[in-house]
């Protein structure tokens, strides 16, 4: 059971909007998603959901999208400002494609995240000429540019990387890059949503092959809800990628749920989750 007086983590999704076209992401696979109905998460939608007596009791506020990416939305940095208002000590993060706004909303965005914990993660998949072969629609230029104007302004960056067959060589590559442009973090994951003829598992790197026999709940654990760019609240954000069927149950974690078996499915390797990371240095 988890109740929301006990939360003290929380994951928003500001918008449903997003510039890519990631090939196994649900805006793509999920069929009853309609990108024409878009959505942008304010203050007055979260306080309905979660008012600031339970944010000021909060650790930790982050931003990532099942369905849009936080740079498109259109009060993100509004809500990030109002979340360290309501709560000076919290600590906030993103996850984002990084090819979405102009450099001077990056060094806006690197005022406000600007304590020592605060982070963003591009998700950046290679080098110019790999990155786009899932992240399409994703100009490695202008990521290259937002992460730079980030950092400048004294932001803290991580690089999370997707291998794939078709990028593993480059790797090595990436992380001397993200050390000399000055991220904080250079992570290498293989995805758990699945490979296509195009999106190959990389050569050498093994899955979970065993058959989990529980739950370990990533939400219980880490005491976190989410609300997506409706405002609906949910246990997870693995729980709410289904527009048909989005689970709203916050006090019963609906652990007989395919997707909680397929995320937080406890191995003698450990869940998907814990296994999806190859490679985490930290540059600095």
């Amino acid at each position: 059971m988890l109740n929301l007086r006990d939360i003290k983590v929380l994951h928003l999704e500001p918008t449903d909007v997003c510039q890519a076209a990631c090939a196994l992401c649900a805006r793509e696979t999920d069929p009853n998603f309609k990108k024409d109905r878009q959505h942008h998460l304010d203050m007055s939608q979260i306080l309905q959901v979660f008012d600031k007596e339970k944010i000021q009791q909060l650790d930790k506020m982050f931003m990532c999208g099942n369905y849009g990416d936080p740079a498109a939305g259109k009060n993100t940095l509004d809500i990030f400002r109002e979340f360290r208002k309501i709560n000076p000590n919290i600590v906030l993060g993103m996850n984002t494609n990084g090819g979405i706004q102009t450099t001077f909303w990056w060094y806006e965005l690197a005022k406000i995240l600007n304590q020592p914990q605060d982070y963003v993660v591009f998700s950046i998949d290679g080098l110019e000429s790999t990155n786009a072969t899932y992240r399409q629609n994703v100009v490695w230029n202008k990521v290259m540019s937002n992460a730079r104007s980030f950092i400048e302004a004294g932001g803290s960056a991580h690089w999370d990387m997707l291998v794939y067959r078709h990028n593993q060589h480059e790797v090595d590559t990436c992380e001397q890059l993200a050390r000399d442009l000055g991220f904080s973090w250079f992570r290498a994951k293989v995805s758990k949503r699945g490979f296509t003829e195009s999106l190959q598992f990389p050569t050498g790197w093994q899955p979970i092959e065993q058959q989990a026999t529980g739950i370990s709940c990533y939400a219980l654990k880490e005491k976190s809800v989410y609300i997506d760019a409706q405002g609906r609240i949910g246990p997870c954000c693995w729980l709410g990628s289904r527009q048909r069927d989005f689970v709203a149950d916050v006090d019963a974690i609906p652990t007989q749920d395919p997707v909680c078996w397929s995320t937080c499915g406890q191995t003698a390797q450990g869940t998907a989750f814990d296994q999806q990371w190859q490679r985490e240095v930290a540059l600095c």
